[in-house]
């Protein structure tokens, strides 16, 4: 019994495929919205359609010229280099004078202590040129020229009286007394 239900549903579906299938064939093959823009259809035109070999061997003469730029990397390119202005052009500003030298000492000069007095005043700093030595304090003004500023453990700053202008040396060790 079970095989015979198989057969009439089997028989069935081939009744409908058929039928299906033959109310397809009978169908128009080409739908109407496909007819209506082939109707509207217009060529271009184009006045001369030989192949352009003058363009064709204008682009192959054209070199690479690279930017620096890796085509294989996300980074971003380099900026571009700044404009370098020159005298005459709009912006141009001369540059600022080289400022000059830092001061120092005479060569002969050496800083090579620093002390203090008992009674609480402020240090005072051992200069040598060879023969004579100057024990000055900050404020003081040595050769006539140059004025102590500061005096640090191992530097002591001076300024120009004249010009301003300040300088610093450090300390120098003398070495092994003999």
């Amino acid at each position: 019994m079970k095989q015979q239900k198989q057969v009439v549903v089997l028989v069935l579906l081939l009744a409908l495929g058929v039928g299906i299938w033959f109310w397809n064939s009978r169908q128009n093959p080409v739908p109407a919205a496909a007819s209506t823009i082939t109707a509207g259809y217009a060529p271009m035109t184009v006045e001369n359609p030989a192949v352009q070999s003058w363009k064709i061997d204008r682009v192959r003469r054209t070199e690479y010229k690279s930017s620096g730029r890796d085509p294989f990397s996300a980074a971003p390119p380099p900026p571009p280099p700044p404009k370098v202005l020159k005298p005459g052009d709009s912006g141009y500003k001369e540059p600022p004078p080289v400022p000059p030298p830092p001061l120092e000492l005479p060569p002969n000069m050496k800083f090579y202590g620093y002390g203090t007095v008992p009674s609480g005043s402020s240090r005072r700093a051992f200069l040598t040129d060879g023969d004579e030595v100057y024990i000055v304090a900050e404020g003081d003004v040595f050769l006539g020229r140059y004025r102590i500023t500061k005096i640090g453990n191992v530097t002591i700053e001076f300024e120009e009286v004249s010009s301003g202008r300040q300088g610093k040396t450090n300390l120098e060790d003398a070495g092994p007394t003999t």
